[in-house]
């Protein structure tokens, strides 16, 4: 069946009621995984108008063909619905037709429901007048042999947008994105997969080929309880070890390069020759890079440039997981994207200088001066087919804001007569200059990377340092633990980040004595708030600073007036590690961010502040919010940002100075409670996603819960009656 169009009437009704295109979401799931649930739940709620073609009833209420579920897509995206393609679709093959049933007209996204293997089957087993009738014992059967042959989607395979689900947390974040969707929203597009540090392998069902030069890493196999320091120890010598391609586990917090398309803009070279450059030389470095991803970055969401390199890179079958388009802004992929890059390219000039227009404006601009200054300490100028690693310095918004470590300035041949060196359509050589520009880009991101591996056998012994003296320590006083090297020493970042993921306690944010107390391993873009507290001097952002705390704006407030109290004292990375002897120090905390609200109160009396510490923060070094009720900010946008502020994972200031005082420690809360449902923080009132949540509380005016009210966990104008609204 050929791809279908809407006609042109359907586009142009479409375009003047200002509703997105439609969306047709091929669900991927063996029998019991949910899909027949998930569209349930979505169409519920959902403003948006969808249709669910299901195989197991489309023959009126009986089961049908897969042609009739194509016919039914066909008919329901015509008249500007969207689609749930409620089969299994477990390959690749099985999806192909539906994928390519539809035009740039349709957004096509996949959502995985990759859940165990024994909850499938234990839900098909058990349920009861299935639509299909697959239930009872024969269930089992059936759903092991559908499980041999799972494929995983690919962006390759054509899709706009893929979400893997892991269990049911992920499940129901998928649900909610969905159910969100209104008429004229759209995703972004790429893969979205949570990494699973407790996943387990379903021996038997996943098969992991060997892959001729492929990077390997090392996963124990041991039940979860009995991954203790000196069996894991055991286990290395003894060789109790599976091997894994690195393709199998996820790669998001993997080394990351984004880079924009080289002269194709303000340059004006011709997209299809630096497509094809642009694919030529991902294929030739991707595999060289280990783990590490490369991403091009476009701002416009109908890019040439990225529509022609994924057609190309698909052709190559380049490993989508390691190279990817992605649209957005270079300089907030992290804060808009949810895209961790630690490093960035910049399509420069040869001055190295601000200015222009386009990315070197907008990273010159995002990074502040001391990019500028760094470069400059690097060279003057540069010349065309070549790069420049510059090191981000800490204090640059980009490295605090976005986890940015690194700039790489590369400068591509020029085919504009309005710039300098215009090779007046020379394109022999201006590919060949294009070609040496992304071969020096490449290569100074895998110098980056070589720069942050440590042979194996040292990252081993440093990351289970204070675990295993830990355990042996309460055992034979000092004792050290011996140990072994555990795989070849190329092994490179990779491997201690997944490692810190075999135990709770692996890894120390200190000097490696943990006291008694695990210690939680932070990334470098969790460190910023440690480095204003500890260097002040560096950031421009504080407001207030003293021998004890550093007052400053959060950078990314989820309400009108937000800002944080950071201790300045070493050690204290989070509420765990407070105790008795910090009492003052809290007390002077929570004096200062009083001091504060009142201050803005006088200003505008209509706000209310509430003053607390997250249970499990997610920047290190112990930091106060103080934190206006309404709420209003675009930068709240999920499930989390709402309940880290709104349930019993944020404990009020006073209660833990009251805790701490009483018990030499505070009480700390689950950090599964920010999956809770979303409730209205006056009324308690129960909202699906947080567009409909955010448009409550703009006008609810139900009185604060009485437990907010009582001993000063409110604070608000005199005067002012905070049980009536603000």
């Amino acid at each position: 069946m050929e791809a279908m169009e809407i006609d042109s009437a359907g586009k142009d009704e479409a375009n003047e009621q200002g509703k997105a295109k439609p969306v047709m979401v091929i669900l991927i799931g063996a029998p019991g995984s949910g899909k027949s649930t998930f569209c349930d739940l979505v169409m519920r709620v959902s403003t948006r108008p969808w249709v669910r073609i299901c195989q197991d009833t489309i023959g009126n209420g009986k089961a049908g063909t897969k042609k009739q579920c194509l016919t039914g897509a066909v008919s329901a995206l015509k008249e500007g619905k969207s689609v749930f393609i409620d089969r299994c679709n477990l390959d690749r093959e099985q999806r192909a037709d539906f994928v390519k049933l539809v035009g740039p007209e349709v957004e096509k996204h996949a959502v995985a429901l990759d859940l165990p293997a024994k909850l499938c089957i234990s839900r098909s087993v058990k349920r009861t007048e299935h639509e299909g009738n697959l239930q009872g014992g024969k269930a089992a059967a059936v759903v092991n042999r559908m499980l041999q042959k799972k494929e995983l989607p690919k962006l390759n395979e054509g899709y706009d947008r893929i979400t893997v689900c892991q269990d049911e947390k992920d499940v129901q974040a998928a649900i909610n994105t969905y159910t969100a969707l209104g008429p004229s929203d759209k995703l972004p597009p790429g893969f979205f997969a949570q990494k699973k540090s407790d996943a387990k392998v379903q021996l038997g069902i996943m098969k992991f080929p060997k892959k001729k030069g492929s990077s390997w890493i090392i996963l124990n196999l041991m039940p979860p309880r009995k991954r203790t320091p000196t069996k894991y120890l055991k286990a290395v010598k003894n060789r109790k070890w599976h091997l894994l391609a690195v393709g199998s586990i996820s790669l998001e917090n993997a080394p990351t390069l984004a880079f924009p398309s080289i002269s194709t803009a303000d340059f004006h070279f011709n997209l299809e020759k630096a497509s094809d450059i642009i694919v030529e030389k991902v294929e030739e470095y991707v595999n060289k890079l280990g783990n590490a991803r490369l991403v091009l970055v476009d701002l416009s969401q109908n890019s040439k440039i990225l529509s022609l390199v994924r057609a190309k890179a698909a052709e190559k079958n380049i490993d989508s997981k390691k190279f990817f388009t992605f649209v957005g802004n270079i300089t907030k992929l992290y804060s808009e994207g949810d895209l961790h890059c630690n490093v960035i390219a910049n399509a420069t000039n040869w001055r190295l200088k601000p200015g222009g227009g386009g990315v070197n404006a907008a990273i010159f601009s995002a990074a502040g001066p001391t990019l500028e200054t760094a470069t400059k300490s690097k060279a003057g100028s540069l010349s065309s087919g070549k790069a420049i690693v510059v090191p981000l310095p800490s204090s640059s918004p980009l490295f605090s804001g976005e986890g940015v470590t690194h700039v790489i300035h590369v400068l591509g041949p020029n085919m504009n007569p309005q710039r300098p060196n215009c090779l007046d359509n020379d394109y022999v050589k201006g590919c060949k200059i294009l070609r040496e520009a992304y071969s020096s880009l490449f290569d100074g991101f895998a110098s980056i990377v070589r720069t942050q591996e440590e042979p194996c056998k040292d990252k081993f012994e440093k990351e289970f340092k204070g675990e295993v003296q830990l355990e042996q320590g309460s055992r034979s006083g000092d004792q050290k633990a011996k140990r072994e090297p555990v795989c070849e020493t190329d092994m490179n970042k990779k491997f201690k980040s997944f490692v810190k993921e075999l135990g709770p306690n692996v890894g120390s944010s200190g000097d490696g004595n943990t006291g008694g107390q695990s210690r939680k391993a932070w990334g470098s873009w969790a460190q910023a708030l440690y480095d204003t507290a500890m260097h002040p001097e560096r950031h421009k952002n504080i407001i207030e600073m003293s021998d004890d705390v550093v007052v400053l704006n959060d950078l990314y407030p989820k309400a009108q007036k937000h800002f944080l109290v950071l201790a300045r004292v070493e050690g204290l990375d989070r509420l765990e590690d407070v105790k008795k002897e910090h009492l003052t120090l809290l007390k002077t905390m929570h004096s200062v961010g009083l001091k504060w609200a009142e201050k803005l109160l006088s200003e505008n009396n209509s706000l209310t502040f509430r003053l607390g510490y997250h249970s499990v923060p997610s920047m290190r070094q112990l930091h106060l919010h103080v934190i206006s009720q309404d709420f209003d900010s675009n930068h709240l946008k999920n499930k989390s940002h709402w309940n880290s502020f709104n349930s019993p994972f944020f404990q009020d200031s006073v209660d833990v100075i009251d805790e701490v005082s009483q018990n030499g420690k505070a009480i700390l809360k689950d950090e599964n409670i920010l999956s809770m449902e979303l409730r209205c923080h006056r009324c308690r009132s129960a909202h699906p996603n947080i567009p409909r949540l955010k448009a409550h509380i703009s006008s609810c005016q139900a009185p604060f819960p009485a437990f907010l009210l009582q001993n000063g966990r409110l604070v608000f104008s005199e005067g002012i009656d905070a049980n009536h609204g603000v």
